[in-house]
């Protein structure tokens, strides 16, 4: 299992620190795990295949164009820096 670890400053809080760590099998693709956490509280969440699928689909995107839209926001942190805004609710 692969697994990595961002911090983030969600636009809806910006003086406000979260880690997200994603973590999955094969690729983003086949689904993947979330835990969010602010240091005082946590908070989990799968994604599944057919979720993935059903989310493109809904904003009429390619299913491997999403995914790795996901892998860039979620993943590739450093190299998507600024590029994606994160609100928690």
């Amino acid at each position: 299992m692969e697994k990595t670890l961002n911090r983030i400053h969600p636009v809806s809080d910006p003086e406000a620190t979260y880690f997200l760590q994603v973590s999955w099998e094969k690729d983003l693709g086949t689904g993947f795990g979330l835990l969010l956490s602010d240091c005082q509280y946590a908070w989990t969440g799968t994604v599944s295949e057919a979720d993935i699928s059903r989310e493109a689909a809904d904003i009429e995107m390619d299913r491997e164009k999403y995914v790795e839209e996901l892998r860039k926001a979620l993943i590739a942190a450093e190299e998507s820096a600024g590029k994606y805004n994160f609100v928690i609710s």
